[in-house]
């Protein structure tokens, strides 16, 4: 069974949570992909563009919490709680993800639709439980028990992220910043060697 579809069946949560993640999750994915439009204050208005959906996802994921069959507090959340919230939203995603039976699979650029399904893009994803994560300390969390840092989340992002990759054929590496060519290291010419030379009789 599709481990997200199973979560939906088994998690119950209802029809106003579901519009409430599915529009956070189409901010998420438009706030990820869109870029400033004008030069002046965009350091402000970033800041502020951040805030405003660190505290969306915050109340979505609060919100989350409440309606979990049975009912979470937030002190008795962990990575794994993280993760089913990961999968379930997964249905709001807007990114093909092509399987591997797909004659397009690993196509960056396909020239014709699919069936595949639509998934979360890793970016958007990644930027989530970086937002939550700093939210969870900044409403009194511990670093040291914070689910969003927990290694299982690490590790099934990062499987995400290589696996859209291979699907997509993109590649999500970060470039390597060249350094400068070093000018190589100038050695002091040496001292010549004076000797007492013998006294001539």
């Amino acid at each position: 069974m599709d481990p997200v579809h199973g979560f939906i069946g088994t998690s119950n949560i209802s029809h106003n949570t579901n519009l409430m993640i599915a529009a956070a999750a189409a901010t998420t994915n438009t706030t990820t992909s869109s870029s400033s439009s004008s030069s002046g204050g965009s350091a402000t208005n970033q800041l502020s563009r951040y805030e405003n959906q660190k505290r969306r996802d915050w109340n979505t994921f609060g919100q989350y919490l409440r309606n979990h069959r049975p009912p979470l507090s937030l002190s008795r959340c962990s990575g794994a709680h993280v993760l089913e919230f990961l999968r379930y939203l997964d249905q709001f995603g807007k990114t093909k993800v092509h399987m591997q039976l797909c004659p397009f699979f690993g196509h960056p650029n396909p020239p014709a639709p699919c069936t595949c399904p639509l998934r979360q893009a890793w970016g958007s994803l990644d930027a989530l439980i970086g937002r939550l994560r700093a939210a969870f300390e900044e409403n009194g969390g511990s670093p040291e028990t914070n689910p969003f840092g927990a290694r299982a989340v690490r590790l099934y992002l990062r499987e995400v992220r290589d696996s859209q990759a291979k699907a997509r054929g993109i590649s999500y590496e970060k470039k390597k910043r060249k350094r400068p060519p070093q000018a190589p290291l100038s050695l002091p010419p040496p001292q010549p060697v004076i000797t007492s030379s013998p006294n001539l009789q």
